[in-house]
């Protein structure tokens, strides 16, 4: 489970010798299980912060969220879905931990998909529009499925909204969305380990 505490202010952190913050860096600290790390705040828009959550290549932060999202799955699922990139390891390890198969939803389409469904949607953290992008060679993992959305961070809801319309439009039935966090207002309906609030 995920917890949170207060907001300070970080030096320079570093790694081994390299410094990854040269300036002081407002931290927000986030618990998964037995796992803390500090976020960093970034503003994102004009008054709008977040922060930033990005387990890529923390296999310690993937490993405890998977877990605890697989323990958390409802039961009758049959297929994962996920967009790529950053909540890819965390299907993995849930796929992993659930024995349930999971699908990656591209943000680009490449030479070799065949019939591509197609949803753009605008992310909170890029605040451009992107593609997302089922192959068509996944349609019949989808068709006819108790499908859960798989994502690090639930926030304005557009990729998951994007997603559920990509699923729908196959065949598909979105039975849940996991998320290791939710973020911004409230989100009851995603099985999620906590919550990151935005920053003024």
């Amino acid at each position: 489970m995920a917890a949170h505490r207060s907001v300070s202010w970080g030096g320079a952190l570093t790694i081994g010798r390299r410094a990854l913050y040269t300036t002081p860096v407002k931290m927000h600290t986030v618990q998964v299980g037995d796992v803390h790390r500090d976020l960093p705040i970034v503003e994102v828009a004009p008054g709008v912060s977040v922060a930033l959550f990005n387990m890529l290549g923390d296999t310690e932060v993937t490993e405890a969220a998977g877990r605890a999202l697989a323990e958390r799955l409802p039961e009758g699922i049959d297929t994962l879905v996920t967009p790529e990139v950053k909540a890819l390891p965390l299907a993995h390890v849930i796929s992993r931990y659930s024995g349930k198969p999971y699908i990656v939803i591209r943000k680009t389409q490449k030479p070799y998909m065949v019939e591509p469904v197609m949803r753009e949607v605008v992310s909170i953290t890029t605040g451009k529009p992107q593609l997302l992008v089922l192959d068509g060679f996944d349609v019949e993992k989808v068709r006819g499925k108790k499908v859960a959305i798989v994502d690090d961070v639930v926030s304005s809801g557009g990729t998951l909204q994007s997603l559920t319309a990509i699923i729908e439009e196959v065949g598909g039935t979105v039975a849940a969305v996991v998320a290791v966090f939710t973020e911004g207002a409230e989100r009851p309906e995603v099985i999620s380990l906590g919550h990151l609030p935005l920053f003024g």
